[in-house]
């Protein structure tokens, strides 16, 4: 059964959790290029595809959100873009069983187009090319564009996978709550993303990082109303707080369930982690999914 058989299949699906707090218990340094781990510590990225399989996840993602040659020119690897999608995306697959899937990970330039920016949309195209022809060298099932704040570069992102492959494509933004709602950090609202997400071609729309379980909760409930497509929802662990000199995610496995239930009683087909989740988080939702079954 293929990926998009399976979403409508009516069962909820799980992805994984955080890829960066993993691997920074491997060995990755705070500032350090993550995408040079899948030539320099394949052995990290392939226990962190394999632990999330094995906790219960139906797809990964590879371990390539920054691999466009705009983000990799900032570590001077802006010549390894191939070379390193294609090995995550090798990685990923060779842990992944049968009656599962790996998608490609491609997170925000970190441009923006012109008139706004400096980059056109035949340069920025060109740099999803790059990125996506590796991916799918490497044997992905799927592209995800996921942590996006701009509808205009995910809109492009979309359109430039589906030019080139057939297989699904994930759009992914994220909203942050204000006073009068929610929005991206670049003013555009849950109901013009899952629109022009759906417009671009897309085959699932989803949020993901920026803010906790309850938050994401009432997110999920606004977005999947808006939406014409199935609804990916992956919150991060809590808000990050600083807890002598480290990083923390607060939100235990049991609170962000609490949560989930909400989620996927409003309809979510897809939930997993962002930032701060774990193995054990992911067999939370497992458990969830399984009782909800």
């Amino acid at each position: 059964m293929n990926f998009i058989d399976k979403i409508n299949s009516s069962c909820t699906l799980l992805s994984d959790g955080a890829t960066g707090t993993f691997l920074q218990t491997r060995g990755l340094e705070p500032g350090g290029c993550p995408e040079l781990m899948n030539v320099e510590n394949e052995d990290a990225v392939i226990e962190m595809a394999q632990g999330y399989f094995d906790s219960g996840s139906d797809f990964v993602l590879t371990n390539t959100f920054g691999g466009s040659p705009f983000m990799l020119k900032k570590y001077g690897h802006e010549e390894k873009i191939h070379e390193f999608n294609k090995a995550g995306a090798k990685l990923a697959k060779s842990v992944c069983p049968k009656d599962k899937f790996v998608f490609g990970s491609i997170g925000p330039t970190g441009e923006f187009l012109k008139p706004l920016g400096n980059v056109s949309e035949e340069e920025m195209s060109d740099g999803f090319k790059k990125q996506i022809n590796g991916l799918l060298e490497g044997g992905v099932d799927g592209i995800i564009f996921e942590t996006q704040m701009a509808i205009e570069e995910l809109v492009l992102g979309i359109k430039t996978a589906k030019l080139i492959t057939n297989l699904p494509v994930i759009g992914s933004m994220v909203f942050d709550k204000g006073p009068r709602g929610f929005f991206t950090m670049m003013g555009v609202s849950p109901e013009q993303a899952a629109n022009e997400i759906y417009n671009a071609g897309a085959d699932i729309v989803a949020t993901n990082c920026g803010n906790g379980s309850e938050i994401m909760s009432e997110l999920s409930k606004e977005l999947i109303s808006h939406s014409k497509l199935p609804v990916m929802i992956q919150s991060n662990a809590g808000i990050p707080k600083i807890v002598k000199g480290k990083v923390i995610y607060d939100e235990k496995p049991d609170f962000m369930a609490k949560n989930y239930k909400k989620i996927i009683g409003y309809g979510a087909s897809i939930i997993g982690g962002c930032c701060g989740t774990s193995f054990e988080h992911i067999k939370r939702f497992k458990k969830l999914l399984n009782e909800n079954d």
